[in-house]
């Protein structure tokens, strides 16, 4: 089995001024932001992933959530424009990064893209229109990753910051939904499990080859993927949610590569 990494960052001091967009500004505890950040990571060593962590930036309050600086696929990995411009200064760490690992491409001019909006499902990549990412933004990514063989397919994104805080991939057979975010008409072909109703945040998992990281302040929903046998790891994840993150938002999370792959050419 090829060795898989887990790109993550530190979280900053500067964390309480981060960006938000769906929930109300509450105190956040850095000490215990910070505890609970390395038991993530040590939940995503336990799923077997060899943790690198990207330099730290003081500077950029929302730096910690690496997911939306990057879309990383076996082939290429592209650089984003998040669509808050206050991220936009967290992307060239990640860039440089995934350099050693693969073939680096870029999104130009008036595309924004969180990486947070990209689902991919085998060599699909549902694309959430969002507040943070726009048409242009789906449409170069298709662009680059056409060549490759992969389809994006754009779908609304309503109440939710992401995509993925709307519906993640939580087996090889099963996603779990906040069916008031996203059309699961466009899911059809999966097996759905929607959250429980008092848990609407809880659609964001993160699954590591066979386990699937999620936060254990749903414990309805987790209790729906457990009895559909999901292999569930618990983490509290509670601070970093006051700034409007979920645990797919704290790491990237690929195979390790070759650099020795053609480049696209937007390279």
């Amino acid at each position: 089995m090829s060795r898989t990494l887990a790109f993550t960052r530190a979280v900053p001091e500067s964390i309480a001024h981060c960006e938000l967009t769906h929930v109300a500004r509450a105190p956040l505890d850095l000490v215990r932001a910070r505890a609970q950040h390395a038991a993530y990571e040590r939940a995503l060593t336990d799923a077997g992933c060899e943790v690198v962590r990207l330099p730290e930036l003081p500077a950029h309050a929302d730096s910690v959530f690496v997911e939306d600086c990057a879309v990383v696929l076996d082939e290429l990995a592209i650089a984003t424009l998040p669509g808050a411009r206050s991220r936009r200064g967290e992307v060239d760490s990640v860039a440089a990064a995934f350099a050693a690992h693969r073939s680096v491409s870029r999104l130009r001019g008036a595309a924004t893209l969180d990486g947070g909006d990209v689902l991919a499902l085998g060599r699909t990549l549902f694309v959430g229109l969002s507040q943070r990412t726009n048409a242009e933004g789906a449409r170069q990514l298709r662009e680059l990753v056409a060549p490759h063989g992969y389809a994006v397919e754009p779908i609304a994104v309503t109440g939710a910051l992401h995509l993925k805080t709307a519906i993640t991939r939580a087996s090889e057979s099963v996603l779990v939904v906040n069916p008031c975010w996203v059309d699961t008409a466009r899911f059809a072909h999966w097996e759905l499990v929607p959250v429980d109703p008092s848990e609407p945040f809880a659609a964001n998992v993160l699954r590591v080859r066979d386990t699937t990281i999620c936060s254990a302040a749903f414990p309805r929903t987790n209790e729906r993927l457990h009895v559909r046998g999901v292999s569930l790891v618990q983490v509290d994840a509670s601070e970093l949610a006051k700034a409007e993150g979920g645990v797919t938002c704290c790491a990237l999370v690929v195979p390790s590569a070759s650099r020795q792959i053609t480049p696209s050419r937007r390279g």
